[in-house]
Order: structure tokens, then C-alpha cells, then sequence
């Protein structure tokens, strides 16, 4: 029950972002894109990300940690490339919205998990 709340939680912030931004951060035709960009980056998070994190490291280190950065965008260019009706705006509207969307989820997250 907690994986669907969090992917409800997910979406709700991805559609957000895009909704309050005015998709000049992302853009996102529907809730149910939001949706599937959800569970997307949930599975990119948990099977792509760990292996880009370990390859970049070296880099990740020099830049003291800013390049994790660029891996968080990255997660979500492959996202809007798999997932038809979610669109990035740029590379740098898309790194300052994987910030907001990692922010806001990880906030949103703790609060589910503190029950």
C-alpha cells in the first residue's frame, strides 16, 4: 500500500511541478503521464541510477558531489524519453526540476513513512 501512495505522491509532484512552473520546467500532458513517469523513474531510480552513480564517481567526486546533480537530470531526461506526453524544457530547467521533485518527494515520503 505504502508503494502506490508514494507513486501517487510522486506523480502528484511531477504533475505539480509541471502545472506550477507552466511547463517551463517540464511539461506533462496529463495526470496519468504524471502517473507512468512515476513508476518510470521508480524503476530507472532503483536499476539505472545506482550503476551511473558508481561509473560517475570519480567525476562526482572532483566536483564535490554537484555532478550528482546532473545524474538526478539525466534520470529524468530518460523518464521524458520513455514516457510519451512528458517533455523536458532544457538542461538546466530539468537539473532544477529533478531538485524540486527530489525535495518535495523525499519530504512527502518521510511524512508517509513516519506511520
Amino acid at each position: 500500500m505504502k508503494f502506490v501512495l508514494r507513486m501517487v505522491v510522486s506523480a502528484a509532484v511531477i504533475f505539480g511541478v509541471a502545472y506550477l512552473s507552466g511547463g517551463w520546467l517540464l511539461s506533462v500532458d496529463s495526470f496519468v503521464a504524471a502517473l507512468w513517469a512515476a513508476l518510470v523513474l521508480a524503476v530507472v531510480n532503483a536499476f539505472v541510477r545506482p550503476v551511473v552513480k558508481v561509473l560517475s564517481l570519480p567525476i562526482t567526486l572532483l566536483t564535490l558531489g554537484l555532478f550528482a546533480l546532473i545524474v538526478n537530470a539525466a534520470m529524468i531526461y530518460l523518464v521524458a524519453w520513455v514516457v510519451p506526453g512528458v517533455e523536458t524544457t532544457g538542461f538546466f530547467q530539468t537539473v532544477l526540476a529533478a531538485i524540486v521533485i527530489a525535495i518535495v518527494t523525499s519530504l512527502f515520503t518521510a511524512a508517509i513513512d513516519k506511520d
